[in-house]
Formats: structure tokens, sequence, C-alpha cells
């Protein structure tokens, strides 16, 4: 089976997105002050917060919905850098999640699946 992921959309307290990748039994989480990025020129913040449980997956209520949902690919890595794709309920998109000193970025690749 392919892992899971969900964008969910938060609107309070602060508008945000929360990314959440299936990885050893749980959905490891990055807050997304601004939402994920739309093309390459633009990385985004990406803030690890603590894991949910896999059935946080099609999680919502009156202040949180999904934005996007599907399996994700895991491309490689380091521990320094995580490459993968997200495909989604429309359409495929490959990303990195790039650790620096304090937090992560969000970037989206310039090589796209086509």
């Amino acid at each position: 089976m392919k892992p899971a992921f969900v964008l969910h959309e938060h609107h309070k307290p602060r508008h945000h997105f929360d990314l959440r990748l299936e990885a050893g039994g749980v959905l490891r989480s990055w807050a997304l002050p601004k939402g994920v990025p739309s093309d390459s020129r633009r990385n985004r913040l990406a803030v690890a917060v603590p894991d949910h449980a896999l059935d946080h997956l099609r999680y919502e209520d009156a202040d949180k919905s999904i934005a996007d949902i599907g399996w994700w690919e895991d491309e490689g890595g380091t521990e320094r850098r995580l490459l993968f794709t997200l495909h989604g309920r429309e359409s495929s998109v490959r990303y990195a999640l790039i650790r620096t000193d304090r937090d992560w970025l969000l970037h989206r690749t310039k090589q796209q699946p086509t």
C-alpha cells in the first residue's frame, strides 16, 4: 500500500496549512504558515510539529478542512533534505523539504512529474 498524505487547511487561530506524510505508522507533520509554494522561485517556511496518529488523515471540523489528499512517493534524500512527489486529487507535484538550522523550507522543484 502506498503511503498517504494530507494537506489540511486551518482557518483558526490564523489561516495556515499543515502537510502530513505517512511514515513509520504516524503522520509526520509540518505547519505551513503561508501554504505550499506555487512555483520553484518561492520557498515556504515549514515548521515541524508533533506527529499525528493515522486516524487524523481524514479529520475535518468547523475550522479544519482537507485541501488535498492522496499518496506520496519518496524520491530520496538525506538527513537534511527529503525529495518527494505528492500525488493528489488533481495533480502530482514534486517538492523538497530542506532542513535549515531552526526549521524547514518547502521547495517546489523545477523538474516536475509529467
